[in-house]
């Protein structure tokens, strides 16, 4: 499903009133007019948001499906905020979980949610909200996140989610004391993201995420993958442009070099965010790192260079697969997260190139078997001499332990009699001395 017609001007209209459009005359060949848009959003009083708002969001995403809730609604939805339903927190703000019912709304299921609450204090706010609902409401695919609905009143601003009971991918990878995802699993995750990535870019009007990063990558419970936090999220470049300027946004170890430098935003710089995250789940290793080494503390400076090296490759595998991973199937995918974090932009693959060529690794029949104990079933060709043997070696190991344990008494108590009325060996050098 492609990207709906819908400008930021038809989706507020009553706050955009008197805004006129800058002359197309006058328009150079860098300005993008999906910018100059989104510029006339950050002129709204959004400190003091009225009731109009959020009828104009009822009213623009009225084909969308999402719900509006009232701040009441979710206070039942989530048992007031309850300590107990509390998933995590991040710029947005709190995350919670909670339940909806099928009779709150006409067409809404039953089901769990995450609700997440702006925090008016946090790093993100009421334009990232807004830009949320706008990309979410419009945009459905399998592997982006399903928005049910938001909540628009007074001061408050939140967002109902669908509930993806594996929690972000950072959690599932980076999380101490927990069992190690295993190859098959984080190859799934990485196609299935690369997937939500091909979507965005190759829609009928391009977004460009921006912030591509483990912990915006949720997982359900059969670790498909789903992109989540769209509040960075922008309009591609249209005609002739070639790049979207704005001011840097993001997360450090995983934005673009040519993006922080310039502020230039493409596709490409979804690219390289994705070729960092491919990283961290072939090395099991944090973008950035302050607790390790100096030299090892920026991922991407520390792993490109071996990952074109079959020889050096194992060096940065994640130990914690214990060498149970496909080697041809790493190969590629190290060869793939080298040309996705090339530093010119101009020589990293497509979303749809990425896509192409994780899909075969999704299958791999090189993976080692770990170490296992194998009890060999009665119903075996094994013959019965064979068994029968086993069996009267299991009788004389029984006969020498017992044996011992009869040598063992004696020494404790050498005037004691043999049971057997036997004198032992150990038993008369016991005398003997």
């Amino acid at each position: 499903m492609g990207v709906m017609e819908l400008t930021w001007r038809s989706f507020i209209p009553s706050c955009s009133k008197g805004i006129d459009e800058e002359p197309a005359a006058k328009k150079t060949k860098k300005v993008v007019t999906k910018q100059s848009s989104f510029n006339r959003l950050a002129m709204l009083d959004l400190s003091n948001p009225s009731t109009t708002l959020s009828e104009d969001i009822s009213v623009s995403l009225a084909g969308s499906n999402l719900h509006a809730f009232t701040q009441a609604e979710l206070k039942v939805i989530t048992q007031s905020y309850s300590s107990s339903n509390f998933l995590g927190e991040g710029g947005f703000g709190r995350v919670h979980k909670g339940f909806v019912d099928d009779k709150l709304r006409p067409g809404l299921t039953a089901q769990p949610v995450a609700v997440k609450v702006l925090d008016l204090e946090g790093l993100q706010g009421h334009r990232e909200w807004l830009t949320e609902v706008i990309f979410l409401g419009q945009l459905r695919h399998p592997n982006l996140v399903k928005l049910i609905g938001y909540c628009c009143e007074e001061e408050h601003r939140c967002l109902v989610y669908e509930y993806m009971p594996r929690g972000s991918l950072e959690n599932q990878l980076f999380r101490r004391y927990s069992v190690s995802l295993p190859w098959t699993t984080r190859m799934k995750i990485a196609f299935g993201a690369a997937k939500g990535l091909e979507f965005l870019h190759e829609a009928e009007k391009p977004v460009i995420y921006r912030d591509f990063k483990a912990s915006n990558i949720l997982l359900d419970s059969d670790y498909s993958a789903k992109l989540s936090d769209f509040g960075l999220a922008k309009d591609g470049p249209e005609g002739d442009d070639t790049h979207v300027s704005t001011r840097v946004m993001g997360t450090q170890g995983y934005a673009a070099p040519e993006y922080i430098m310039t502020g230039h935003l493409t596709a490409m710089s979804d690219v390289y965010s994705f070729g960092v995250v491919l990283l961290e789940l072939l090395t099991g290793r944090r973008s950035v790192d302050k607790n390790r080494p100096q030299r090892e503390q920026n991922l991407v400076e520390w792993a490109r260079p071996m990952l074109n090296d079959s020889r050096k490759l194992p060096r940065i595998m994640d130990p914690r697969l214990e060498g149970q991973y496909s080697e041809s199937g790493a190969r590629k995918a190290a060869a793939l997260a080298y040309q996705c974090l090339s530093h010119r932009p101009k020589q990293r693959p497509t979303m749809s190139t990425v896509v192409n060529i994780l899909e075969p690794l999704q299958q791999c029949d090189d993976i080692p078997i770990g170490t296992f104990v194998y009890i060999v079933p009665v119903e075996c060709d094994t013959s019965m001499e064979d068994m029968k043997e086993s069996d009267t070696k299991k009788e004389a190991k029984k006969e020498r332990s017992r044996h011992k344990s009869h040598q063992r008494h004696h020494i404790r108590s050498p005037r004691s009699p043999n049971p057997n009325g036997l004198n032992s060996p150990l038993h008369n050098r016991d005398r003997g001395a």
